[in-house]
């Protein structure tokens, strides 16, 4: 199926904490969406790549997305080299997005940031005619999505464009608590680490706060991108109150 919107993270997870409320907004406009995992995330201090399978199925019946895959990269050691390239460029042709949401394109944990460059890299090479790819044996139909945006992740970035996820809110936190693991959760006898404090996710809450100020409503997260936005009409501009 053809999708508007395909949400990349390198972990379980990363999606949910950086764009879910985006992806809910334009579900509760129609528009047909689906999140991609470079890996597994078996290097996770707790847990298990298993668990981890299990709470990404049940965030993404949270947020009511029925595409959801794996790609089964090497958590902490893949590489933006032809092999993931090609990973990535087939599932591009397949889903055929018009708009892609990645990593942060610099961030705390080094994955984040290569993989950001391996989805853009991809995205690009999948719009050329030369770069033969297959699924399920047949031979792909080149796509070349129309932008690439990168949300933000842990360290803050100044936003090229923000989105309102105010009505989302919640429904985004929910999301993240599926990933029981990897969040504060008192009932567990894991390692700590620097995402499973009660202030890890009070940051996340605090984050969307902040930027949802900067346009005069609740909550909203930020996106970078190097593409300049262009816009038909000034009637798609949220009001800012200042």
């Amino acid at each position: 199926m053809k999708l508007d919107i395909l949400a990349f993270g390198v972990h379980p997870d990363d999606v949910e904490l950086g764009c879910s409320g985006t992806l809910l907004a334009a579900m509760a406009e129609g528009k047909q969406v689906g999140i991609v995992d470079l890996t597994r995330g078996e290097l996770g201090t707790r847990g298990s790549a298993e668990i981890r399978k299990t709470e990404a199925s049940n965030a993404a019946a949270i947020m009511g997305i029925g595409v959801r895959e794996n790609l089964g990269l090497a958590d902490g050691f893949f590489q933006n080299n032809e092999e993931s390239q090609r990973k990535l460029i087939e599932v591009i042709r397949k889903y055929q997005p018009d708009i892609i949401l990645a990593n942060a394109l610099d961030d705390r944990h080094p994955d984040h940031g290569r993989s950001a460059k391996l989805v853009a890299d991809a995205a690009f090479l999948s719009g050329l005619r030369k770069i033969e790819t297959r699924h399920e044996g047949q031979l792909q139909e080149i796509w070349k999505p129309s932008y690439v945006f990168h949300y933000i992740q842990d360290r803050f970035m100044e936003p090229a464009f923000v989105v309102d996820i105010t009505a989302f809110m919640e429904k985004k936190l929910e999301a993240v608590l599926a990933y029981t693991t990897q969040f504060f959760n008192p009932d567990l006898n894991e390692p700590q680490t620097y995402i499973s404090s009660p202030q890890f996710l009070e940051t996340v809450k605090s984050r969307a706060l902040m930027l949802g100020k900067r346009i005069g409503v609740g909550f909203a997260e930020g996106f970078c991108t190097e593409k300049t936005i262009g816009i038909n009409s000034f009637d798609t501009l949220v009001k800012n109150i200042t």
